[in-house]
């Protein structure tokens, strides 16, 4: 079996499973607003999803990505001080897609248009608690460790 991936939103834990067994278990911040689907919601959505794209592969920790891009920026206090609007996603990110018509896919419930990801952010941020905008956020060096252990199609469920 294929690795896939529990997203727990109480205890804010992300867990890599094969079958059964747990690889890897990770502390990530979701959506401050909680759990949900709609778009413009800030909230993070629930239910059975794929990682569709991966992006960042060989960028260094703390790369800048804007519009799923690199900026060319590694992130610093000093650039978080220049840029205090800046919703912060470093380093790697896997876009995930719904898998459920109706509730995470299609209309203005669909991942994938919503822009979710599970990305990096400054380890400054607190983990273990829901601070993001909807997005599953992860220390730089855990995404990094995540990203290069799953591939595209990889199913993530989020409860």
């Amino acid at each position: 079996m294929r690795p896939h991936i529990e997203v727990d939103l109480k205890q804010q834990q992300l867990t890599l499973l094969d079958d059964l067994e747990i690889l890897r278990r990770y502390a990530v911040s979701t959506a401050l607003n909680g759990a949900g689907e709609e778009s413009g919601s800030g909230c993070t959505p629930r239910g059975a999803h794929r990682i569709r794209i991966r992006i960042g592969a060989g960028l260094p920790l703390n790369s800048v990505l804007i519009g799923r891009r690199p900026s060319g920026e590694i992130y610093s206090a000093a650039l978080s001080l220049r840029y205090p609007e800046r919703d912060w996603i470093l380093t790697r990110i896997l876009w995930l897609t719904g898998m459920e018509p109706g509730r995470n896919r299609g209309g203005s419930r669909d991942t994938l248009r919503r822009y979710i990801y599970i990305h990096g952010c400054p380890d400054t941020e607190p983990m273990g608690e829901p601070h993001s905008h909807g997005c599953i956020r992860m220390r730089n060096s855990d995404i990094v460790e995540l990203f290069d252990l799953v591939e595209a199609g990889t199913v993530v469920t989020i409860a």
